[in-house]
């Protein structure tokens, strides 16, 4: 029972307030936990955190010996794998945005894991802001602009969008041919997690890109709903390519105003701004910019043998 693991206890407890929760993240019992948070505050000769039956919150000392005890964490591991090149180990918990795992990343988690065996991975699934203290996650995957100022991130790829519609759809009101057209069209639309207000549709304009909001009589919050309700013909949708190839090769989708493509989408792994890279985020935040760049160069490839294929 150490400083240092007095330092990883305290530093839990306060990111998760909860000594339940800390324990079971750093793997030990609820009673270790307390008698090293007891040991800190007695040498110390202060309180560092106000109890209660439902929240542990720091104290004034507290707030101040949590920043004290993350930088020095972070020097420590940073140094430790600096001099000896150590393997990253111990639990990394990512959030990731669901079509986006299952598309690119489970697939390749099995190289991943077999490079860094010592790494034991908690994978979460949402589209919503996550709160990555509160809430113990190291870092997320998301797609779309940064929102929150509170993170920072890489961004590892840039998915190109098309403007989608069913063929229904398109037969009832009609394919739209210009801008000025989609007066006469509605939107499935999708609201932000972050704003709680519908995302408008973005379009490349003589070089700029111009948002459209338009009307809708569907309104979702998950990606694979998006989708979906274009395909049974409730409105226009913009998606990245990848996500509704297989409905655009089949034809249960249509892309539409290819003159005006929306903008690449960015895909970015977020971590709080308050904390130092771990070696544990480090090399998973490589790996996922490694596998999104081989999945566009495989894309980039792949229409490229299709533009030279011989026409009939």
């Amino acid at each position: 029972m150490d400083r240092f693991q007095e330092m990883q206890a305290f530093v839990r407890i306060a990111e998760r307030q909860s000594f339940t929760q800390a324990a079971e993240d750093l793997q030990i019992p609820r009673a270790t936990i307390t008698t090293l948070i007891q040991r800190m505050e007695e040498r110390i000769g202060t309180r560092l955190l106000e109890r209660t039956t439902r929240t542990v919150r720091l104290t004034r000392d507290g707030e101040v010996h949590y920043r004290r005890c993350v930088r020095l964490l972070a020097d420590v591991e940073e140094a430790e794998g600096s001099f000896r090149n150590a393997v990253p180990k111990g639990v990394l918990r990512v959030n990731l945005q669901g079509t986006l795992a299952r598309h690119f990343v489970v697939p390749a988690l099995p190289g991943f894991l077999a490079r860094y065996p010592e790494l034991e991975l908690h994978i979460g699934e949402d589209d919503r802001l996550v709160d990555l203290v509160r809430e113990g996650v190291d870092c997320v995957l998301r797609a779309g602009t940064l929102q929150d100022s509170s993170m920072v991130g890489r961004r590892v790829a840039l998915l190109p969008q098309v403007t989608v519609a069913s063929p229904a759809y398109l037969a009832r009101h009609g394919e739209p041919e210009s801008m000025e057209a989609l007066g006469a069209h509605r939107a499935v639309n999708y609201i932000s997690s972050a704003t709680g207000k519908a995302v408008p549709l973005e379009f490349t304009v003589d070089g700029r890109v111009t948002a459209v909001q338009l009307g809708g009589i569907v309104s979702v919050t998950g990606a694979d709903l998006y989708t979906g309700s274009a395909v049974a013909g409730l409105g226009l949708v913009q998606v990245p390519r990848y996500r509704v190839a297989s409905e655009l090769a089949d034809g249960r989708l249509k892309v539409v105003l290819r003159g005006f493509a929306p903008p690449p989408m960015p895909v970015s792994v977020l971590y709080s701004q308050n904390r130092q890279l771990s070696s544990r985020v480090r090399v998973f935040t490589q790996w996922l910019h490694d596998i999104f760049e081989a999945a566009s160069g495989a894309a980039q490839g792949y229409a490229s043998n299709l533009s030279r294929a011989p026409k009939e």
